[in-house]
């Protein structure tokens, strides 16, 4: 580790945020503080089955978001009525951890959701139970290495915080001492 540069949220987190944390939850052991395992970021395009080249630009879009190359995700049975095929590409997604997994959650907290039409804060009931947290992000144009006149079409992504918490409560406090800004 001392010859690899931290990011700065995750120099942040074991600094100030484990601590913190420790204190908080009254956990007798260090080991015991939750910790983010992975962020996967993911792009549905049901519009796919009609037009391919939006699995292309959602890919390179992507791509360019997270810092690595995204996979195509595939239907995995045919739909008629939606006219979808066994197999076909209907969407994109990354799963970020270490390095990248920081300095993505980074810009979404710092440069991404600031940006955010008339926002007010992250809804704090996308937890499932399990301490994971699930953000829908409606406009992939919030973050800034995405060039607006390249974009033919808006598209949405869900951005999922997998977590070592064992509850909701013990997930929450970690995304909050990690700056997500939740909804009072």
């Amino acid at each position: 580790m001392a010859d690899q540069q931290l990011a700065r949220l995750e120099k942040h987190y074991r600094e100030n945020v484990v601590p913190a944390l420790q204190k908080e939850l009254q956990l007798g052991n260090i080991m015991e503080v939750p910790r983010l395992q992975k962020i996967v970021v993911n792009m549905g395009l049901g519009e796919a089955v009609q037009n391919q080249k939006i699995i292309e630009s959602a890919v390179e879009e992507l791509g360019t978001i997270t810092g690595q190359k995204p996979v195509v995700t595939r239907a995995k049975k045919s739909i008629a009525s939606f006219k979808l095929r066994e197999n076909a590409p209907i969407g994109a997604m990354v799963t970020l951890r270490k390095q990248r997994m920081w300095e993505f959650l980074d810009r979404l907290v710092n440069l991404g959701l600031p940006r955010v039409r008339d926002f007010k804060g992250v809804s704090p009931k996308a937890f499932d139970g399990r301490g994971n947290y699930t953000l829908g992000v409606r406009e992939q144009i919030i973050f800034p290495e995405i060039d607006y006149d390249k974009i033919e079409k808006i598209k949405g992504m869900n951005v999922t915080f997998v977590t070592t918490a064992r509850t909701d409560e013990q997930g929450r406090a970690l995304l909050r001492e990690l700056g997500m800004p939740f909804r009072k």
